[in-house]
Parts: C-alpha cells; sequence; structure tokens
C-alpha cells in the first residue's frame, strides 16, 4: 500500500502514559524519541505506543483491573476492539521501553510473534492500574492516521526496574523520565501536549475521569467531545 493510500487508513492504536511520583511535587512522564526517519512524527518526543496488531485480538489478558477500561472502551469502540487496545497498549509498552505491565502466568497455545518477549519473562498482560483518558484521531492529511486511546497508569504498576531500559527495541531513542515542569522543553506533538495537560490537571489522581476527551477529526470537521456534550474545534 503507498504512502497516499496509508494516509487514508485509520488504524487503531493505543498509548501509555506512564506517570512516576504522582502524588510527589514533581512527577514525571516516561518519553522518548522516535527517529528521523519516521514516517509519522520523526523527532517528536512521545509516549510508548502504536498501532494493534492482530495477534493483540487473541492474548491471555488477565481480566483483574480491566474495568472500568473494558466497559468505557465498549461503549467507545462497539465492534469489540477493547481488550485488544488494551493489549496493544501492554505490547507497545514492553517492545518500546522494556517495561512490563502484567501478572505472573503461563500462556497455552502457540504464543503469537509479537508477544514471544514478554512471555518469555514469565507474564500475561494485565491491565490492572490502567486507565483510559484521552481518545484522539490524527486530522487528515497526515502520511499516517491513528484512532489513538490513551491510557494512563502508576509506574508503580511495573513489573520491571522503572530505569532499566535494555529490553527495549530501538522505535524510541533518548527512553527517559521527564519532570512534567520541564516537559514543554522538548519537541512535542500538539495532541501530546493537550494529553499531558489533561492528565496533570488531575494530579495526583490517575484513575479513570468521569469522561474522556475526544478529539474526533473527521474529513469534514473536527470536533471536541466529552460525554454529554460536544464542543466544535476551530480548524
Amino acid at each position: 500500500m503507498s504512502d497516499v493510500d496509508k494516509s487514508k487508513v485509520i488504524r487503531n492504536a493505543a498509548t501509555v502514559v506512564l506517570i512516576r511520583d504522582a502524588d510527589t511535587d514533581t512527577p514525571r512522564v516516561l518519553m522518548g524519541q522516535r527517529g528521523s526517519k519516521a514516517a509519522f512524527m520523526p523527532n517528536k518526543f512521545v509516549f510508548p505506543g502504536g498501532a494493534v496488531d492482530k495477534a493483540d485480538q487473541h492474548v491471555p489478558l488477565a481480566e483483574e483491573g480491566a474495568e472500568p477500561c473494558l466497559t468505557r472502551l465498549g461503549d467507545d469502540a462497539p465492534d469489540g476492539i477493547g481488550p485488544a487496545l488494551l493489549a496493544a497498549a501492554i505490547r507497545e509498552l514492553w517492545e518500546e521501553t522494556g517495561q512490563i505491565l502484567g501478572e505472573p502466568g503461563s500462556w497455552y497455545g502457540e504464543i503469537p510473534d509479537p508477544w514471544r518477549g514478554f512471555a518469555a519473562e514469565g507474564y500475561v498482560p494485565s491491565p490492572n492500574g490502567l486507565a483510559f483518558v484521552f481518545r484522539a484521531i490524527t486530522p487528515p492529511g497526515r502520511p499516517r492516521r491513528f484512532d489513538a486511546r490513551f491510557f494512563v497508569a502508576d509506574a508503580s504498576k511495573l513489573k520491571t526496574d522503572p530505569d532499566d531500559f535494555t529490553a527495549a527495541e530501538d522505535e524510541l531513542s533518548h527512553l527517559q523520565w521527564i519532570a512534567l515542569s520541564e516537559v514543554r522543553d522538548f519537541d512535542l506533538p500538539f495532541i501530546t501536549q493537550v494529553v499531558l495537560a489533561e492528565i496533570a490537571g488531575r494530579l495526583p489522581d490517575v484513575a479513570a475521569p468521569d469522561s474522556v476527551p475526544y478529539f474526533k477529526n473527521d474529513q469534514e470537521e473536527s470536533l471536541f467531545l466529552r460525554l454529554g456534550g460536544v464542543v466544535e474545534m476551530p480548524r
């Protein structure tokens, strides 16, 4: 598929916003820098995340802690993609940072290729601690478009050393915990700034909000939605 065609396809995606020291005066967020040759957001500092893989629909997702995410995602995505979005968030976090959100457990049957490294650590993916806090569709005209769901989690939920990125793949460089007070000094995408502002305004609370903000960008209009209301965005 050509880049032109890809720009017309909106892929489901999931992103994890890990917050460390949420209850202190210096909360930090885990971010990394995309490569200069990346087709989507080159050189930008971003949260770990990416598109849903077909394999994400067939992994043994631990049920504990899945609510209220699954119900909210089910309302938001009636095609039943909720569990796959949670799985994708956990997989992308593992691939891009080497960090694990999981519970000790065994996998049965064939392990999908994208999950072999995760499973080898002795865990099954767990959404415990993930809170669905934001949704945004990439505006038209970009080389890649995603329908991204953002999940926030406290770093205390990690099963790994939060400072050890040795298991990470090379998609993100300069992985680091950035103080929220300093994050605007970095080259951030606009939507990343918006999500961070939304999360920072609720700290130290990292639980699911009462309503989820949603930037809906389709071919004809841009809307900012919340449960119970719609606000048209300036173009």
